[in-house]
């Protein structure tokens, strides 16, 4: 029987939950694959710095942490034995901001990688040869895959899967998870989240005004006015300050409380789209699908409330 070594990092903090639910993802997968008659197995376990530098695994993953990302001078060690596998032939993979330490490593350079939506702005800044793609839930760069969410692990453990025990495996192991094994991105899941601390206080100012004001009529002129600015001096400190244009802005402002009215009421689109700013319904399913990633309609029974506790009754 071949078995292919899958390497679970263990460091200070990391999210203990995927490494155990990873190891669980296996197991079922191991069974498929025995009740099919494969000859290949995966054997997943724990590892630490303080075990040696012997292993030399087919894979290995490095999970999230609940804690912010691991800085540069803590990831040192673990970013050095990254490099070492990788040199080795190892697949190295990443949960959430474990990206960060595959970062620090120099092994997403010139890559294509996602980490967790609310850390995207600061993993640009610290790693700016990595060409980030934060809207996908996972991205397979040949030897290097990277995994959005903190509960990512559960598409990059059955794309493992996918690869090592293949894909009717793979099918079997979500249906008896209960996890769907395509089609999600992370935008479906994150929130708008602006920058507040880029300390313009003119632009704040406009910010907090926008806040109040979701889903009424705003013009550039009129947030121009607030912020006591010429027009072209504030589009361009607006987005220096947030990183986006202003109708840009007021379209995410909008989307969120849509999002908002669609997971906790039973509003109509038609009405939701009026209270958010939208005379024309049509104009407002297009902009809410191009942002979130899911037409209005598949939103809602995704993610409403109500329809969760009628399936549950």
């Amino acid at each position: 029987m071949k078995t292919v070594d899958v390497a679970l990092m263990l460091y200070p903090n990391c999210q203990m939950a995927s490494v155990h639910g990873l190891e669980d993802l296996f197991s079922v997968a191991n069974q498929y694959a025995s009740d099919h008659g494969g000859a290949v197995r995966i054997r997943s376990y724990q590892w630490s710095l303080d075990m040696g530098e012997e292993e030399r695994p087919a894979y290995v993953i490095v999970p999230g942490r609940l804690t912010p990302p691991m800085e540069r001078d803590e990831a040192r060690d673990i970013a050095a034995w990254l490099r070492d596998c990788h040199g080795n032939g190892a697949t190295i993979a990443s949960v959430c901001v474990g990206a960060f330490i595959l970062g620090h490593s120099g092994l997403l350079d010139g890559r294509r990688a996602t980490t967790h939506w609310y850390y995207s702005e600061t993993f640009k800044a610290a790693f700016p040869e990595t060409q980030l793609a934060p809207g996908d839930i996972l991205i397979e760069d040949g030897d290097i895959i990277t995994a959005a969410g903190m509960m990512a692990w559960t598409d990059l453990g059955l794309r493992l899967v996918h690869r090592i025990l293949g894909p009717t495996v793979m099918a079997d192991t979500a249906k008896f998870l209960l996890v769907d094994p395509a089609g999600r991105e992370q935008r479906h899941y994150s929130r708008f989240a602006p920058n507040l601390t880029h300390g313009d206080k003119a632009i704040l100012k406009v910010q907090h005004w926008l806040q109040g004001r979701a889903g009424k009529e705003v013009s550039v002129e009129a947030m121009s006015a607030e912020a006591g600015l010429e027009t072209r001096t504030f589009l361009r400190r607006f987005q220096k300050a947030t990183g986006v244009r202003p109708t840009e802005y007021v379209q995410d402002l909008r989307v969120a409380l849509a999002r908002e009215k669609l997971e906790f009421s039973r509003d109509t689109v038609e009405q939701i789209a009026w209270d958010v700013g939208y005379k024309d319904p049509a104009a407002f399913r297009r902009v809410f699908q191009r942002i979130t990633g899911l037409g209005v309609g598949a939103y809602r029974e995704r993610f409403n409330a109500n329809a969760a506790l009628g399936n549950l009754a």
